[in-house]
């Protein structure tokens, strides 16, 4: 329709053009005439019928020419229709590969992105697409080899790229390829908040604490996690390495997290039993039997009694006479009974460790005071006794699991 208005209009406007200009001449009385020679040739006719002529003509050149310079744009027009076509099949493929990954048709998604990604205005969708689709039905080796492709497919892509790998990676539990990856672009881009987010990911599900604890100054200052999320990351990579250097053995390693430790993670409930429990398990409770004594002194605390009770002292009568001060504010605490009937059977004053497992028992059975009665009968040489001790030890024992299975089912 459009070609034909282009056709029509300037033949209807040469019409016009030519009838208003014989209208015009025709009304001379001589309306004049036109001569043209041309060698030993020439032609003589009136002035109207050249200028009709003439006007004939250009409207003939016109589209002659249009005509022409159609079929010279023919082969580009076509070729570009084609591109066109493959365009926009490209494009519905990309949206049906979406689809069917989303329902988890993988295999029929990877097939149908992979078909059109030569055509398409996004071939970097199409290829990530396909390297998710690959992961999610196991094949890793066409995961990879899309995901290189993307990368040669769009130039200057290598974040959004490596990203994409190193969640496929991280989705697959292969924790060191994806810090890898995600290392790589942490030197390309150290404050980008997805290349951290996904490091912290990493590290924490392959128990690297160093590197989280390594990591956390930039999370802060990139505001990747709100300052909650922070704290509490912290406080728990910081328990952790007390616990693997605890269960290493080493000594130093302990009291060089606790000193870099910040005051307010110091303070909470819980982190300074992790470091007291972990200096006692390597072994070196004396260097902390002060510092747990003030601790109990100032915030009374069960759990940090216990392992003052636990701490191989050089002096224990000095322990002794602590639990005892302690004693004077709470005289009902069954577990400050039990760590002094614990602390005496140490030091050798059988008769007062036995006082103060008895009274423990009277406040709260407990099974290690149960415990610590039968050792202490079983020194004496009474075994019968010592055997009913033990006995009663583990029917209590027996009586708290059940409760504790019940509380669960």
């Amino acid at each position: 329709m459009k070609n034909i208005l282009y056709f029509l209009g300037p033949l209807f406007f040469a019409i016009a053009v030519a009838f208003f200009a014989s209208n015009w001449l025709g009304g001379y009385e001589n309306p004049g005439y036109v001569l043209i020679g041309i060698g030993n040739w020439s032609l003589e006719t009136s002035l109207v019928v050249f200028t009709v002529t003439l006007i004939i003509g250009f409207f003939a050149f016109y589209v002659f020419f249009r005509f022409l310079g159609w079929l010279i744009r023919l082969p580009g027009q076509l070729k570009q229709r084609g591109r066109n076509v493959k365009f926009n099949r490209s494009q519905e493929a990309l949206i049906a590969g979406l689809v069917d990954s989303a329902e988890g048709n993988w295999e029929k998604a990877e097939k149908v992105l992979i078909k059109h990604v030569s055509h398409s205005g996004a071939p970097l969708i199409h290829y990530l697409t396909a390297a998710r689709a690959a992961q999610s039905r196991g094949a890793l080796d066409k995961r990879d080899e899309y995901l290189k492709q993307a990368a040669a497919q769009a130039p200057g892509s290598d974040v959004v790229v490596g990203l994409t790998q190193a969640e496929l990676h991280l989705s697959g539990n292969q924790f060191e390829q994806a810090l890898e990856t995600l290392t790589k672009l942490h030197s390309i881009d150290p404050g980008h908040a997805s290349v951290l987010k996904l490091m912290h990911q990493a590290y924490q599900r392959a128990g690297d604490w160093e590197g989280i604890r390594k990591l956390i100054p930039s999370l802060n200052t990139n505001k990747v996690l709100m300052e909650a999320e922070i704290k509490l990351l912290e406080t728990e990579a910081f328990s952790n390495l007390l616990r693997q250097a605890a269960a290493e053995g080493n000594v130093s390693v302990c009291e060089e997290l606790w000193a870099e430790i910040p005051e307010y993670i110091k303070n909470m409930p819980g982190i300074s039993a992790i470091y007291f429990a972990a200096m006692i398990g390597v072994g070196a409770g004396a260097k902390i039997e002060a510092e747990l004594a003030r601790a109990v002194s100032k915030n009374w605390n069960e759990t940090l009694l216990e392992l003052f009770g636990c701490v191989e002292s050089n002096d224990v009568f000095k322990q002794i006479e602590m639990a005892e001060q302690w004693l004077s504010v709470q005289p009902n605490s069954s577990v400050l009974l039990n760590v002094l009937g614990k602390l005496s059977l140490k030091s050798g004053n059988n008769a007062n460790s036995e006082a103060y497992l008895l009274r423990s028992i009277a406040v709260e059975p407990s099974v290690s005071a149960y415990q610590l009665l039968g050792d202490l009968s079983y020194l004496q040489g009474d075994k019968d006794k010592a055997s009913e001790f033990y006995k009663q030890g583990l029917e209590l024992a027996s009586s708290e699991i059940v409760k504790r299975i019940d509380t669960i089912s």
